[in-house]
């Protein structure tokens, strides 16, 4: 069976992943995740990822988790904006700030997946994949 939202189900795996208080969590893999998932690493929050593919030549997401010094996670809320039934775009004036600039948007942008401050400073909207805060 097809899944219809494979960007949520790696946001719900990472979200779940947290409260659970894993070191790691293993994501099917896609180009988009992959760009997802590379974008909360170099915004520092998840520690490193690694792409595996295993003896079938299915490829496997592995992101490793990042914990401050109490073993509270750094990813505090992450959630789905654009969803298959309802897409949000934004305009370069209108990029969203995710708690005052302490979050970051996620963008599909036509220059890649970026965060909203890379976004702005390329000049280029999109469509807003998630929010991490």
């Amino acid at each position: 069976m097809s899944m219809t939202d494979p960007i949520a189900d790696l946001l719900t795996r990472i979200r779940n992943a947290c409260m659970e208080k894993q070191e790691k969590v293993d994501v099917p893999a896609s180009r988009v995740k992959a760009n997802i998932v590379k974008v909360l690493k170099e915004e520092g929050f998840i520690k490193n990822f690694r792409l595996i593919r295993d003896d079938n030549g299915h490829v496997t997401i592995k992101v490793f988790l990042k914990y401050d010094d109490k073993g509270e996670s750094v990813i505090h809320g992450i959630r789905r904006v654009s969803k298959p039934g309802v897409r949000k775009y934004s305009s370069i004036t209108s990029i969203p700030k995710v708690l005052g600039g302490v979050g970051i948007s996620i963008l599909s942008t036509s220059k890649g997946v970026l965060a909203n401050q890379k976004a702005a400073q390329n000049k280029v909207g999109g469509e807003i994949l998630c929010e991490v805060w």
